[in-house]
């Protein structure tokens, strides 16, 4: 994704959603997104939560580089590489609808001065998207619940507050988000 800082700075969002339960696992906002930073973050993401099987993703410079799909293709990891056909937005209908919505709340609605500042609200969101906010599609669960509820975790001995989700910072204050939580679960 692509948008700009107040004095009209660009700046692009790397934005990696789980497409089980669409729990977001990254969004990274940086001048540049290349191949080598996409590897650094799906690398943290694999530390955090295990390898996928496949990756699908859209045929962007930072996807269709050699050193991803090598790095993609390596015996220790062994993962698919997927693309979508040019053109066909609809085949990863997930991350557009993630982005849709991302550029709906966090996006179009700070006017972001500095790029840590895109950071920091991104982060912000990413918590209250994965544990509080209600999807249709998830028969209104958070992504986080629906997976603990459905998903390769459910355990009974694991506890909601075991299972690894993007973090809260318990410096950052939440409640715009929780105040948008609270309008989301009256409409339902």
């Amino acid at each position: 994704m692509r948008d700009s800082l107040f004095q009209y700075q660009p700046f692009r969002a790397f934005n990696v959603i789980d497409d089980y339960n669409r729990e977001a696992l990254n969004i990274t906002i940086a001048k540049s997104i290349t191949s080598q930073r996409v590897i650094a973050e799906l690398e943290q993401i694999i530390q955090w939560r295990g390898k996928p099987e496949s990756i699908r993703v859209d045929n962007g410079p930072e996807f269709i580089a050699q050193a991803l799909q090598d790095w993609c293709a390596a015996d220790n990891r062994n993962i698919a590489l997927t693309f979508i056909q040019p053109g066909k937005p609809s085949q990863n209908g997930y991350i557009e609808r993630f982005n849709r919505t991302f550029r709906e709340d966090v996006l179009d609605r700070w006017m972001f001065i500095e790029m840590n500042d895109a950071q920091k609200e991104s982060n912000k969101w990413i918590w209250f998207y994965n544990n509080e906010r209600p999807h249709a599609a998830l028969n209104y669960l958070s992504p986080r619940d629906f997976l603990l509820k459905y998903g390769k975790v459910h355990r009974p001995q694991i506890s909601a507050q075991d299972f690894p989700t993007f973090q809260q910072d318990l410096d950052d204050d939440y409640n715009e988000y929780q105040e948008l939580s609270l309008i989301l679960n009256a409409t339902k």
